[in-house]
């Protein structure tokens, strides 16, 4: 393996299918990959999954990221013997910033429990549709203003523990009538909206540093009229590298979603990707598809289509958040922090709070 073919891997994050170290992960391991996201399927008790994550560590000799959506409400991937988390609507409802950190020091804590690096959270859309299929109460609020101020505060408690948090989805799945898993949205919002509402909270992200934002898979048309975000110059390079000036870490969305998928060859996403300023690729299952994302990479730069210099700076982009926030294995989950008393009374704060506010119920 040359060391393109590393610093290539080094920008994808991939599935895998089972609750031990398979020899398709272990060979994407081995290529170089910077992070490994888990899902429900990976989950057995807490002690198995902090042997699972200490075993893909081992594996990888580095710095690797184990990542997770642990949202709360039905976005959890974690629940039996963790925490009862509630969906961020409900946090939303409290209005409370440090009751909002409290609660993202709770799952940080739980997730660093286990060996976890990386949290797909918070989501910073804005519930302004309440038709919208995927989002809703996965949202903090209607409000960007608050949606903004809950989810910096969500982040920082996130930090506080030790792991890095991931602002999704940018620019805003908020409005959408269609789910990303199964169509392309699109929206045709003026800018002067998008600037009002959907940005918003990205704009408070950056300026507070949340180490990673996830694009969507949404063509805004105000914007970019045939690509998605994921894939867009204007969207990511334009808006929030140079107008929001975010240094950190841009990943995609699921590249096998079908809003993709259907739409896009893998190696067109990869490269066009690359070009509009992400740094990493989320490949959730299929472990041929992080193979050719990888290789379409690797072509990429030795053709000329990507720059030698756009792939050395997602390289290092990916790699620092690794340096910061990858732990070392541990070998036995600390189950004291799970599902503790005062983790379910912060929950509890929480709910007191929402089922006490004005337009409660």
């Amino acid at each position: 393996m040359t060391e393109l073919d590393a610093r290539a891997a080094r920008l994808l994050t991939v599935g895998f299918a089972g609750k031990v170290v398979d020899d398709d992960v272990a060979k994407l391991i081995d290529r170089g990959v910077g992070g490994v996201v888990l899902f429900a399927r990976n989950v057995g008790t807490a002690e198995e999954l902090a042997e699972l994550t200490a075993a893909l560590k081992r594996r990888a000799g580095r710095p690797l990221l184990v990542a997770v959506d642990q949202e709360g409400g039905r976005v959890a991937r974690l629940r039996e013997g963790f925490t009862r988390l509630p969906p961020f609507r409900t946090l939303g409802r409290s209005g409370d910033a440090g009751l909002a950190r409290e609660l993202g020091g709770v799952v940080g804590r739980e997730l660093a429990a286990v060996g976890i690096d990386w949290d797909y959270a918070p989501d910073l859309d804005v519930d302004t549709n309440p038709d919208n299929p995927v989002i809703g109460d996965r949202s903090l609020g209607r409000d960007a203003e608050q949606v903004a101020r809950l989810g910096v505060a969500f982040a920082a408690g996130l930090a506080d523990a030790g792991i890095a948090a991931c602002a999704k989805h940018f620019p805003g799945h908020g409005d959408t009538h269609q789910d990303s898993h199964l169509a392309l949205p699109r929206l045709a919002h003026a800018r002067e909206r998008l600037d009002r509402v959907e940005l918003v909270p990205f704009r408070a992200a950056a300026a507070a540093g949340v180490p990673s934002v996830m694009t969507a898979h949404v063509v805004f048309e105000a914007l970019e009229r045939e690509l998605p975000a994921t894939m867009s110059a204007r969207v990511v390079r334009g808006i929030l590298r140079e107008a929001f000036g975010y240094r950190g870490v841009v990943i995609t969305d699921d590249l096998e979603m079908k809003a993709i998928a259907d739409h896009f060859t893998i190696e067109e996403v990869v490269t066009r990707g690359l070009e509009a300023g992400v740094d990493a690729f989320l490949c959730c299952k299929a472990p041929e598809l992080a193979e050719r994302a990888a290789d379409a990479i690797v072509r990429g730069v030795e053709s000329g289509r990507i720059a030698r210099e756009r792939l050395e700076q997602a390289f290092e982009r990916v790699s620092a958040l690794g340096r910061r926030f990858a732990r070392p294995a541990r070998e036995a989950a600390d189950t004291a922090q799970l599902d503790c008393e005062a983790h379910r009374a912060v929950v509890q704060r929480i709910e007191d709070a929402a089922a006490a506010a004005p337009d409660a119920g």
